[in-house]
């Protein structure tokens, strides 16, 4: 069973993306900061690559925090990833 974490960190959140290759990013059709996502390999038309402090804005003001897993049920890694609101 692989194990999900859930953190506030953005430099671990940051590292964690990085590792695994994955861009900050936002969906493009929706209004007021868009709707964050993390893109992994070929960018998708639909996703606008954002800066990392401009991601981090919209993370703070949507009160998110980010859900991941580091290892498969095979123990590969993860892209897992999801973005929640805070408890």
């Amino acid at each position: 069973m692989s194990i999900s974490h859930m953190t506030t960190d953005h430099a671990l959140i940051r590292r964690w993306v990085e590792e695994r290759g994955g861009v900050p990013s936002k969906v493009k059709s929706t209004m007021d900061g868009g709707l964050l996502r993390i893109d992994f390999g070929e960018p998708e038309e639909e996703l606008e690559p954002l800066p990392w402090p401009a991601f981090f804005a919209v993370f703070e003001d949507r009160d998110l925090a980010f859900l991941y897993q580091e290892r498969t049920e095979e123990g590969g890694v993860s892209r897992f990833n999801k973005f929640v609101q805070r408890s």
